[in-house]
C-alpha cells in the first residue's frame, strides 16, 4: 500500500475497509436498539424488576462510557486494526454468553463485557477510515459509513421485534455473525502493517509537525481509567439501588462515585498522557456543545428506555409492532440529518442547536399524552415524527460544532469526549428517571402505572431538552464566515482597507502586530486580513501577532470612515482585523501586514481552538 496515498475506494482493500467499519459500528448500533425492544420479554423470562432491567442496559453503557476514550488510546498505541479485531471477538463472546445466560446475574455481567468490546470497536471504526483512506476518498467513505450505519439503526428495532417474538435470547445471537464477519474481513483484507501510521494528507501534516512521540514514550492513563469507572459505577449503583437497596449502601456508593470523580479531575490535571485532556474544555464552544450534548442525550436516554416498554405494556403492542413504531425516527434522520448539517454550516450552529431541542421538547410533550387506548396514527406517530425532526436538526450540527471547536489534531479526542458524554448522559438518565418518577418493582407490568410514570418522565425529559435550547442560545456562538484562501494579489497593500480573520497561513518574518483593547498582553495570531471592515474578501496578507493594547478614538473613527484605502493616523497606517474567537475580537493592525507566502495551514488560537481560513 502507498503510504502517501492511502487506500482508494476503487480498490478492493478500500471497499473492504468501509465494509469492516460499517460492520463494526453496526454491532453497537443494532445491539443498542434491539435490546430495548426485548426488555419486557427479558423481565418476564427471568423474573426481573425495574432495577434489573436498568442494569441490563446500564452494565453495557457503564463500561462503554468509561472505556471508550481508553479504546481510542489503545488503537493509537497498539494499532487500530488489531484493537478492532480484539474488540469484535470480545463482543461476540459476550453476546453468546448473554444468549445462554441462565439468570440475571450472568446476563448483566456479560452485558458489561459487551460494553468493553464496544469501547474497543466504536472509536476504531471511524478512526480506521480517517487514517487509512486516501484524502480524496475520505469524505465519501465516511458518508457511506454514516449512511449504512443509519440503515442498520433503522433495521435494528424491527429485526429485534421479529426475534423477540421467537425468544429474547435471539436478540443477543444477532450480533455474533456480524462480529465474526467483521473480524475475519479485517484480518484478511486490511493492511497488516502498522495501521497507527497516518496516510495521505494526514501523513504529510504529521511530517510537517515533526516526528510523533514513539510508543515507548506513550503511556496509558491507567489511574484515570480506574477512577472514571469508579465514578460512573458508584453513581450509577446509587441511583439504581436507591429505591431497593440499603440506605447505607446507596450513600456509600454515591459518595465513592463523587470522590472518584473529584480525584479523576485532579489526576487528569497532572497526567502526562491524560485520558481526558482537560485543557480541551478551555474552548467555550467545545464546552457548551458538550453540555448541550449531555442534557439532550439524557432526555433521549429516558425516552428510548421507556418508550418501547410503554408501547408494549401500556398500549398492548407486540414486540414487532413496538419496534416498528419507532422506525420513522431513523428514517427521518436518514433523510434530513445531512441537510441539517449543511444548513448549520451555512448559517452557523446557534439557530439549529436552539431550534432542534425546542422541537424535541414538543415531541416529548406529545409523547406524554400516551395512555392505554391511544391510537398509533393519531397519538404515537405525530409525536414520533416531531421528535425525529428535532433530532435531525440537532445531532449532526452538535457533532460538527464539537469537532470545529478544537484544533485539527485534537479532532479524535474531541469526538471521543463527545461520545463519552452522550453515553454517560444516557447512563445517568436510565439510572435516575425510574427513581424520580416512582417506577419500581414490577410496576412496569401494570399498564396504568407505566403510563402514568411515562407521562411524568416525558415532561421531565422535555425540560431537559428546553435546557439544551437555552444552553445553545446563551453559549453557542456562530463564528464569522470563513474566508477563501487566495494567493497574494498584485497591488494588495497600502491601497486596501483590510479586516482580519482567523489564521489560515503561518506569518512571514514581520514585526507587524495588531492591538485589541482593553487589556494588555498577547492574544495570539496570526490574523488574516480582509478587503474591508464589512467584507470577507481576503487580500493575501495577515498580522502575525495580535496583542492587547490601546486603540484611540481617532484610530477607531478612521477605521469607521475608511472605504477604499487604509487610513493614516499621524504617520501610522491602520489595518482593520478581527480575530475569530467567540465572540470576535476587533483589532487594528499597526504597520505593514506580512504577505502570505507559505502553504495553507491552521494554528491554535489563544483558547486552544484551531481556526481555519
Amino acid at each position: 500500500m502507498d503510504r502517501t496515498a492511502g487506500l482508494s475506494l476503487a480498490s478492493a482493500p478500500g471497499r473492504w475497509l468501509v465494509a469492516v467499519a460499517v460492520l463494526g459500528s453496526a454491532l453497537a448500533q443494532v445491539e443498542a436498539t434491539v435490546v430495548n425492544v426485548a426488555l419486557p420479554s427479558i423481565g418476564t423470562g427471568l423474573g426481573a424488576d425495574v432495577s434489573h432491567l436498568q442494569w441490563v442496559l446500564n452494565a453495557y453503557l457503564l463500561t462503554l462510557a468509561s472505556l471508550v476514550l481508553l479504546g481510542g488510546s489503545l488503537g493509537d498505541r497498539l494499532g487500530r486494526r488489531r484493537v478492532f479485531i480484539v474488540g469484535t471477538m470480545l463482543f461476540c463472546v459476550a453476546s453468546t454468553v448473554c444468549a445462554l445466560a441462565p439468570d440475571l446475574s450472568v446476563l448483566i455481567a456479560a452485558r458489561a463485557v459487551q460494553g468493553v468490546g464496544a469501547a474497543l470497536v466504536v472509536p476504531g471504526s471511524l478512526a480506521m477510515l480517517e487514517s487509512m483512506l486516501a484524502p480524496g476518498d475520505r469524505a465519501r467513505g465516511i458518508g457511506l459509513w454514516s449512511a449504512l450505519g443509519g440503515i442498520a439503526g433503522a433495521v435494528g428495532p424491527v429485526l429485534g421485534g421479529v426475534l423477540v417474538e421467537v425468544s429474547w435470547r435471539w436478540v443477543f445471537i444477532l450480533p455474533v455473525p456480524l462480529g465474526l464477519l467483521a473480524a475475519a474481513a479485517a484480518r484478511q483484507h486490511l493492511p497488516q502493517a502498522d495501521d497507527c501510521e497516518l496516510h495521505g494528507a494526514a501523513a504529510r501534516e504529521r511530517a510537517e509537525q515533526g516526528p510523533a512521540p514513539s510508543r515507548a514514550r506513550q503511556s496509558l492513563d491507567v489511574a484515570g481509567t480506574l477512577l472514571v469507572v469508579l465514578a460512573l459505577g458508584g453513581l450509577t449503583f446509587a441511583l439504581v439501588q436507591a429505591s431497593v437497596g440499603p440506605l447505607w449502601m446507596v450513600w456509600a456508593s454515591g459518595g465513592l462515585g463523587l470522590a472518584a470523580a473529584v480525584a479523576f479531575v485532579l489526576v487528569e490535571q497532572h497526567a502526562h498522557d491524560p485520558l481526558l485532556p482537560l485543557r480541551i474544555f478551555a474552548s467555550r464552544q467545545f464546552s457548551a456543545a458538550n453540555l448541550l450534548t449531555f442534557v439532550v442525550y439524557a432526555a433521549l436516554g429516558g425516552v428510548f428506555f421507556l418508550l418501547v416498554v410503554v408501547l408494549q405494556t401500556g398500549l398492548g403492542y407486540s414486540p414487532l409492532i413496538a419496534g416498528a413504531a419507532t422506525l420513522p425516527i431513523t428514517l427521518v434522520m436518514l433523510v434530513l440529518s445531512a441537510r441539517a448539517g449543511q444548513l448549520a454550516q451555512k448559517i452557523g450552529p446557534r439557530l439549529p442547536l436552539t431550534g432542534g431541542p425546542l422541537v424535541i421538547a414538543a415531541g416529548l410533550l406529545l409523547l406524554s399524552r400516551l395512555a392505554p387506548g391511544s391510537s398509533y396514527l393519531h397519538d404515537v406517530l405525530p409525536a414520533v415524527l416531531v421528535l425525529a425532526f428535532g433530532l435531525s436538526a440537532t445531532v449532526a450540527p452538535v457533532t460538527a460544532t464539537v469537532l470545529a471547536a478544537v484544533p485539527a489534531q485534537q479532532a479524535g479526542v474531541a469526538a471521543g469526549v463527545n461520545n463519552a458524554v452522550a453515553r454517560t448522559a444516557q447512563l445517568i438518565a436510565i439510572s435516575a428517571l425510574p427513581l424520580v418518577v416512582g417506577l419500581n418493582g414490577t410496576a412496569y407490568t401494570d399498564p396504568q402505572a407505566i403510563s402514568e410514570a411515562f407521562a411524568t418522565a416525558m415532561r421531565m425529559c422535555a425540560v431537559l431538552a428546553l435546557t439544551g435550547a437555552a444552553i445553545a442560545w446563551a453559549m453557542i456562538r456562530t463564528p464569522p464566515p470563513r474566508s477563501r484562501a487566495i494567493p497574494p494579489r498584485a497591488g494588495a497593500g497600502e491601497s486596501d482597507t483590510v479586516a482580519g480573520r482567523a489564521p489560515s497561513r503561518p506569518p512571514s518574518e514581520s514585526s507587524a502586530r495588531a492591538v485589541v483593547p482593553p487589556a494588555a498582553g498577547p492574544i495570539g495570531g496570526p490574523a488574516e486580513l480582509m478587503a474591508d471592515r464589512r467584507s470577507s474578501r481576503p487580500v493575501g496578507r495577515q498580522a502575525p501577532e495580535v496583542t492587547h493594547g490601546p486603540i484611540s478614538a481617532a484610530m477607531d473613527a478612521a477605521m469607521d470612515a475608511a472605504t477604499g484605502e487604509a487610513p493614516l493616523v499621524g504617520k501610522r497606517q491602520l489595518w482593520h482585523c478581527a480575530v475569530a474567537d467567540p465572540p470576535p475580537l476587533t483589532a487594528v493592525l499597526l504597520g505593514e501586514p506580512a504577505p502570505l507566502s507559505a502553504p495553507r495551514t491552521s494554528s491554535p488560537g489563544p483558547d486552544g481552538q484551531r481556526h481555519h481560513g
